[in-house]
């Protein structure tokens, strides 16, 4: 089992940053596949970047594609989501996942977090 809480989420300007952090616990992390998703009002989850348990597939969506960068601290159980360059189309709740393979498809995915928010204003 493994328990993922989400952090970094808040309010920024068009153009601004953001960090979002994705701490495990219950398992090490070492050994399974991350990624994080996201879900705008009234829309569907979509995903948004994937990363293997070693680090070397990394997958985005290409809308954030050029502007965000995943990566993972196996030691720390933690994995981040460096946005930059926000937009207002990015407003939406981030969702941490775990398992599985690299994937952009939601349901080879095992565990989910909670989500925390990130609202980009114009």
């Amino acid at each position: 089992q493994v328990h993922l809480v989400e952090s970094g989420g808040g309010v920024v300007q068009t153009g601004g940053a953001l960090r979002l952090s994705c701490a495990a616990s219950g398992r090490t992390l070492s050994s399974i596949t991350m990624a994080w998703f996201r879900q705008a009002p009234g829309k569907e989850r979509e995903f948004v970047a994937t990363i293997s348990w070693s680090g070397n597939t990394i997958r985005y969506a290409d809308s954030v594609k050029g502007r965000f960068t995943i990566s993972r601290d196996n030691v720390k159980n933690t994995m981040y989501l460096q946005m930059s360059s926000l937009k207002p189309e990015d407003t939406a709740v981030y969702y941490c996942t775990a398992g599985g393979l690299p994937s952009k498809m939601s349901d080879v995915y095992d565990y989910w977090g909670q989500g925390t928010q990130v609202t980009v204003s114009s």
